[in-house]
């Protein structure tokens, strides 16, 4: 048992505008900064585990899918929690992006620029989130938290595994997945644009998998640049001591419940 406590925690985080959620294999912790000032925290065991699931096709969606499935129990344990998702300006910019993609799509555009402007409007909603009220110092704070604890050193704003890294692998194979789906006869290419997304989502996975084993490979240094770029010049901003106090409770509290479970 001794052991397994020395053992360190594949971590996950997520940034709210008023907290940090970690998420280890087994467990997530939230913490937030609530309207008096205090801190609340909150914990449970998953009800959703996809870290099972070898299938190269599958465990790319599902551990997207495991993530998202979190936010129901978290609102229902902690309801002062607030979702990035919330916003109203986050869901302006999502339909606004989808008014830009179609009429991309139907442009005359040759189809792999088409689909790569595409790619790059589709992120659009998430940065612009990012940079709403203390998001971004969350973010940054998670990443420290996490990061700090991974390394044993005080660790910066910017973190190897961030989703963030997705965006380079992501705008490449949602590029490619949607040209071939275009080539698709008219009366399928809705179901063909649905396995293309699917594909994309996880062959990013796989790929940003591949990235970090091999972070000194040239094309994997290729494909994390405009996450790296992401991370440090839009989606992250240096935390005040309060906001990472916020994201060091919710990583102790996760921490705790995994060593619980392990035990």
């Amino acid at each position: 048992m001794g052991k397994k406590h020395k053992e360190k925690v594949r971590l996950g985080g997520m940034a709210l505008p008023n907290g940090v959620l970690v998420h280890g294999p087994n467990a997530w912790a939230c913490a937030i900064r609530n309207e008096e000032g205090r801190i609340e925290v909150a914990s449970a065991k998953k009800r959703f585990r996809a870290t099972r699931v070898n299938s190269p096709f599958l465990r790319g969606p599902l551990r997207l899918a495991e993530a998202l499935a979190l936010l129901p129990q978290l609102k229902a344990k902690l309801p002062a929690a607030e979702l990035p998702m919330e916003n109203p300006r986050t869901v302006v910019s999502m339909l606004g992006a989808a008014v830009v993609v179609r009429g991309l799509r139907e442009s005359k555009l040759s189809p792999l620029v088409r689909e790569l402007l595409s790619a790059v409007v589709s992120i659009a909603p998430a940065v612009l989130t990012l940079r709403s009220g203390e998001l971004a110092a969350y973010h940054g704070a998670e990443h420290i938290s996490i990061g700090t604890y991974e390394h044993g050193k005080r660790a910066t704003k910017e973190h190897e595994r961030c989703g963030g890294h997705l965006v380079g692998p992501l705008v490449v194979t949602s590029a490619v997945g949607n040209s071939l789906a275009a080539l698709a006869p008219e009366h399928r290419r809705r179901q063909a644009q649905a396995v293309a997304q699917l594909g994309a989502i996880a062959a990013a996975t796989e790929l940003f998998g591949w990235m970090t084993r091999h972070p000194s490979h040239p094309l994997a240094q290729a494909l994390s640049k405009p996450g790296h770029e992401l991370q440090h010049r839009f989606s992250t901003a240096e935390p005040t001591a309060a906001q990472l106090e916020v994201a060091e409770a919710a990583l102790a509290a996760c921490l705790k419940l995994e060593h619980e479970l392990a035990a």
